[in-house]
């Protein structure tokens, strides 16, 4: 029989693998891969007792392994990439990682019906990636990661030290190339695999910033390693 203090933990990280796949598992045409087959929704469905309620996310990660192609973009534009903040940008595997710094997380039982049955945000706060060419530099910071349908990643786009976009669309999330999520040794929940995709708002800001047409929505920018800490 399990103690309660296991039988918690575990209810804790079972949620925190539900709440990364809700976060990242949508495919390439917005809809839920966990939820393609549903067809009930929040408004024919009355709002059932949540699951799980993470009210704070204590930590994580979301790292990208930047794509060959999108580097190569960048180096035939002559953009140089950099980070903001708290992100790093590791040289050699070519990985940017910008630290969670907060979130919500709210589970439904998906049986019930009720949709979307993981809700919530994750924060990145404070941190960022800035692009680069000659007097020219454009920072995109303060995630957001937003598990709508699609599941899109916002913040603000600052060019020379001034706002021009709060709160923007900057990338699109594809959970079609997701991996079965794991758990660390620390009780962290990961998940690999979700492809992250240039928005094409965000393509047509950056086109119009550095006077360029090249880059185009759907631009692949890497893959996703999103990893959630639970305590």
């Amino acid at each position: 029989m399990f103690s309660k203090s296991a039988t918690r933990k575990t209810f804790v990280a079972a949620a925190a693998l539900s709440a990364v796949v809700g976060l990242s598992a949508c495919s390439s045409n917005g809809t839920d891969t966990a939820q393609a087959a549903d067809t009930s929704s929040s408004s024919t469905v009355s709002v059932p007792k949540p699951a799980a309620v993470v009210p704070a996310v204590p930590g994580g990660t979301t790292a990208v392994a930047l794509d060959a192609g999108f580097t190569d973009a960048l180096t035939q534009l002559g953009l140089t990439p950099g980070t903001v903040g708290g992100a790093t940008l590791d040289g050699a595997t070519g990985t940017v990682t910008f630290p969670i710094t907060g979130g919500t997380v709210t589970l439904y039982d998906r049986e019930t019906g009720y949709r979307p049955w993981v809700q919530g945000v994750l924060f990145h706060e404070g941190s960022g990636l800035s692009l680069t060419a000659g007097g020219t530099t454009v920072e995109l910071t303060d995630f957001t990661v937003d598990p709508g349908k699609p599941a899109r990643l916002f913040g603000n786009v600052s060019v020379n030290g001034v706002l021009a976009a709060p709160s923007a669309p900057l990338f699109n999330l594809d959970g079609s190339t997701l991996k079965a999520p794991t758990m660390n040794a620390d009780g962290s929940a990961v998940l690999q695999g979700t492809t992250v995709k240039l928005a094409p708002e965000a393509a047509a800001l950056l086109n119009n910033t550095f006077t360029t047409n090249a880059l185009a929505g759907g631009l692949v920018i890497g893959v996703a390693t999103i990893t959630v800490e639970t305590k």
